[in-house]
C-alpha cells in the first residue's frame, strides 16, 4: 500500500478509535509497565519574556524531505485533526494527553503545525504490480510518527509540559475520548521513559481498549525547547497486532528538536 494511505489509516486509528483488529486480525493483550520519566527541570532565566512563533513559522521548523535519512516527511493536513474541538475527553485534565497524541498543542495557544514521518520500506518504492506476497504481508510493518509543534508566549510552554505531566498522574485510571464521532476508552495511563531531549521532556504510555478485543499500548513524548513544544506519537500496526507497542524513533526526536530555535 502507499505510504500516504498508511499514514491516513494510522491517523484514523489514533483519533477515531477504530479497532486495530479490523485491519491486522490481531489484538494486543497489554504490555509491560513502563519505567519512570526523566523529565529535566528547566533553569530559571532573567531574559525577556518569550514571544510565540506563528503557525507559519512553525511549519518551517517541521522536519522536511531530506532532513532525516530513512524517513519520508508528509503534511499532516489530511491525516490529523484540524483543531482541539475535534478531540474531546470526559475529563478536562486529560485533554492535554489527547491533544499531544493527536499532534495538537497540549497548552493554551493557537500556534500549531504538524506532519507525519513515515519510515521508508523497500516495498514502498515498488509498483503495485511488482509487490511480492511477502511485501503484501508486511504492508503494515511500517512506523509512522505524528509530530506536532506549538509555540507560546512567556512561560506558556513550561505550563503546557506541566499540564501533560499533571495529566499523566490525574488520568492514570483512564479516561474516555471522542474523535470524529467515534468513542474510545483509555483504560490506563502511565509515565514512560523520555528521551531527555530539549530543555525538558516527559513521556507516557496509554493502554487503549480495542472494542473489547484486548488492549493496545501507545507511547507519546512531549519535548520543550525554549518556548516551543514538540509532541511525538508513533504507530506500527504490525507491531501492535503481534502484541507489542511502537517505540518512538529516537532519530526523529533528535532531528526535530535540533531544528527548534
Amino acid at each position: 500500500m502507499k505510504r500516504s494511505s498508511g499514514a491516513r489509516i494510522a491517523a484514523t486509528l489514533t483519533v477515531s478509535a477504530l479497532s486495530l483488529a479490523l485491519i491486522t486480525g490481531c489484538s494486543d493483550k497489554g504490555s509491560d509497565d513502563t519505567k519512570g520519566s526523566d523529565a529535566k527541570e528547566s533553569a530559571a532565566s532573567s531574559a525577556p519574556a518569550a514571544k510565540a512563533l506563528t503557525s507559519a513559522e512553525l511549519e518551517k521548523l517541521l522536519l522536511a524531505k531530506g532532513d532525516i535519512k530513512g524517513f519520508e516527511a508528509e503534511s499532516g493536513d489530511d491525516t490529523l485533526p484540524k483543531s482541539k474541538s475535534d478531540v474531546k475527553t470526559d475529563k478536562a485534565e486529560c485533554d492535554p494527553l489527547a491533544w499531544a497524541t493527536a499532534a495538537l498543542a497540549p497548552g493554551d495557544t493557537d500556534a500549531n503545525a504538524s506532519n507525519t514521518l513515515t519510515a521508508e520500506t523497500s516495498a514502498a518504492s515498488k509498483d503495485p504490480s511488482d509487490l511480492s506476497e511477502s511485501d503484501i504481508e508486511n504492508a503494515f510493518d511500517v512506523s509512522i510518527t505524528f509530530v506536532g509543534l506549538s509555540s507560546y508566549d512567556g512561560d506558556g510552554a513550561e505550563k503546557a509540559v506541566k499540564a501533560v505531566s499533571d495529566g499523566v498522574t490525574a488520568c492514570s485510571g483512564g479516561y474516555g475520548i471522542k474523535a470524529e464521532g467515534e468513542n474510545s476508552k483509555v483504560i490506563k495511563v502511565a509515565t514512560a521513559k523520555s528521551s531527555g531531549a530539549g530543555d525538558e521532556s516527559v513521556a507516557f504510555s496509554e493502554d487503549v481498549d480495542m472494542d473489547g478485543e484486548g488492549t493496545a499500548t501507545f507511547l507519546t513524548e512531549v519535548v520543550r525547547k525554549g518556548n516551543t513544544v514538540a509532541t511525538f506519537y508513533s504507530v506500527n500496526l504490525a507491531a501492535l497486532g503481534k502484541g507489542g507497542k511502537t517505540e518512538i524513533p529516537a532519530e526523529v526526536v533528535t532531528a526535530q528538536v535540533a531544528k527548534l530555535k
